[in-house]
C-alpha cells in the first residue's frame, strides 16, 4: 500500500484520532458530588463573582478551538467542513503531542466571514485560545483581525503566521551560515495569499528592506493596486522599493533567497542558477513545489528547504504553533503579537548550534523535544515584556 492507502485504512481503524479522557476519578457518590451536583455549584459561584476565576477552576486555560470552514484544506482546496474534519483532528493531535494542549475540532457549515466571526465570539468563553485553520484568503485575514480586536483570548491563523515564523527561523540560520547581513540581501517571494503576505510582513519586520513579491498578476506594483485584494494592497509599501516592473526570472537573478508559497513548477533550474552566490531556495507549494529539491540543488542552490518531511530542512509550522500557544496560554496573553511571533522564530533558530549548522540542517526536527518548550518560554517572556505589542 502507498501512504494514502495506508492512511485511509488507519483512519478507518481509529474512527477518529482524539478522545475525551478524565482527570478525576468517578467511582462513588462523593466523586460525583464533587465533580457534578451539588459540589460543582461552588466553582460556578466563584466564577460568577470573578470571571477570571474560570482559569483557576476549569480547563479553559489549556483548551484551544481549532476552527475551519473547510475552504482551503491542505492542497485540496475547498472541500467543505465534513471533509476537513480529519485535518482538524490531526491538528488537535499535534497540539496534544507536542505541547500537551487539549484541542477541539470545530468545522463550520458556513463560509460567511460575519457568521464565522459571530460563532467564534459566541463559543470563546469556553476556550483559552482559537486556532483558525484552512480558511481561504483573504477572508481568513478579515476573520482573524476582527476576532483579535474583539476577543480577550489569543486568536491565531496558523496557515498565515505559523509558516512565516518557521521561514524566519530558517532565514536566521541561513544568514549565519552564509555570513550575509539581513540589511543587504534581496528576497523574492512567490505568493501573496495568506502565508505569503504574512511571510512578507514578517520579513519586513525582521529588517529585510529589499523584497520582491509576485502573484498571479506578476510583481506587486503600486500602479496595479486595482487588481489586488486588500491583503496584497497592504504589501505595496513594503515590497519592490523602486517600483520596478520585472519578471520573476529577473527578480531571482538579483536575489539571495527565494521563498515559494504559490504554485507548482514556476521556477526553473536556470532561474536558480542565476541567483546570487550561496543562494537559498525555500520551495513550499503544496503538494507540488515551485521547483523540486533535486532540481534546485542540481542548479546550484546552496541551501534548499521544502515543506516535506522526506528532504532536509523541512519548513513545517508544527515547529511553531504548539509552543506558541503553550506560551500564550501559560502567560494568559490576550493576543499573539508580532513580538511574540518573532520571539518564537528566534527560539526555533537557536536550537541549531553553530557546530551543527550546515546546508542540510538549518532548522530543528519537528520531533526535537526542545522545540515546543523553547518556543513556549520565548513567547511567554515576550508576552510579559510587550503587553501592548502590535498585531496583524
Amino acid at each position: 500500500m502507498n501512504i494514502y492507502e495506508k492512511a485511509l485504512k488507519k483512519h478507518e481503524e481509529w474512527k477518529g484520532k482524539i478522545e475525551t479522557s478524565l482527570k478525576m476519578h468517578l467511582e462513588n457518590k462523593e466523586d460525583l458530588s464533587l465533580a457534578y451536583t451539588p459540589g460543582v455549584a461552588e466553582p460556578c459561584r466563584a466564577i460568577f463573582a470573578n470571571k477570571d476565576d474560570i482559569y483557576k477552576y476549569t480547563g479553559k486555560g489549556n483548551l484551544v478551538a481549532v476552527v475551519t470552514d473547510g475552504s482551503a484544506v491542505l492542497g485540496l482546496g475547498d472541500i467543505g467542513p465534513q471533509a476537513a474534519l480529519p485535518v482538524m483532528e490531526g491538528k488537535a493531535v499535534l497540539f496534544k503531542h507536542f505541547a500537551d494542549i487539549d484541542a477541539v475540532p470545530i468545522c463550520l457549515d458556513t463560509k460567511n466571514p460575519k457568521d464565522i466571526i459571530k460563532i467564534c465570539k459566541a463559543i470563546a468563553p469556553g476556550f483559552g485560545g482559537i486556532n483558525l485553520e484552512d480558511i481561504s484568503a483573504p477572508r481568513c485575514v478579515e476573520i482573524e483581525r476582527s476576532l483579535i480586536n474583539e476577543l480577550d483570548i489569543p486568536v491565531f491563523h496558523d496557515d498565515q503566521h505559523g509558516t512565516a515564523i518557521v521561514v524566519i527561523a530558517a532565514l536566521i540560520n541561513v544568514l549565519k551560515l552564509t555570513d550575509k547581513q539581513k540589511e543587504n540581501i534581496t528576497v523574492t517571494v512567490s505568493g501573496t495569499g495568506a502565508a505569503g503576505s504574512s511571510i512578507i510582513r514578517m520579513l519586513h519586520n525582521f529588517g529585510i528592506t529589499k523584497i520582491f513579491a509576485f502573484n498571479i498578476n506578476g510583481i506587486v506594483l503600486k500602479e496595479d493596486a486595482h487588481k489586488y485584494d486588500f491583503l496584497t494592497q497592504e504589501l505595496m509599501n513594503i515590497t519592490n522599493p523602486e517600483n520596478r516592473r520585472i519578471s520573476l526570472k529577473e527578480a531571482m537573478a538579483e536575489s539571495d533567497v527565494f521563498i515559494g508559497v504559490s504554485a507548482p513548477r514556476l521556477v526553473t533550474k536556470e532561474m536558480v542558477a542565476s541567483m546570487k552566490p550561496k543562494a537559498a531556495v525555500f520551495a513550499m507549494a503544496n503538494p507540488e513545489p515551485e521547483i523540486t529539491y533535486e532540481d534546485a540543488k542540481n542548479a546550484g542552490a546552496y541551501i534548499v528547504g521544502t515543506g516535506r518531511s522526506d528532504f532536509p530542512n523541512q519548513i513545517n509550522n508544527v515547529l511553531a504553533f504548539p509552543g506558541l500557544f503553550r506560551g500564550a496560554l501559560d502567560s494568559q496573553a490576550k493576543k499573539i503579537t508580532e513580538e511574540m511571533k518573532m520571539a518564537a522564530a528566534i527560539g526555533i533558530a537557536s536550537l541549531v548550534s553553530s557546530e551543527e549548522l550546515s546546508t542540510n540542517y538549518i532548522i530543528p526536527s519537528v520531533f526535537d523535544k526542545r522545540v515546543a518548550v523553547t518556543v513556549a518560554n520565548a513567547v511567554a517572556k515576550s508576552a510579559k515584556e510587550n503587553t501592548a505589542g502590535k498585531t496583524y
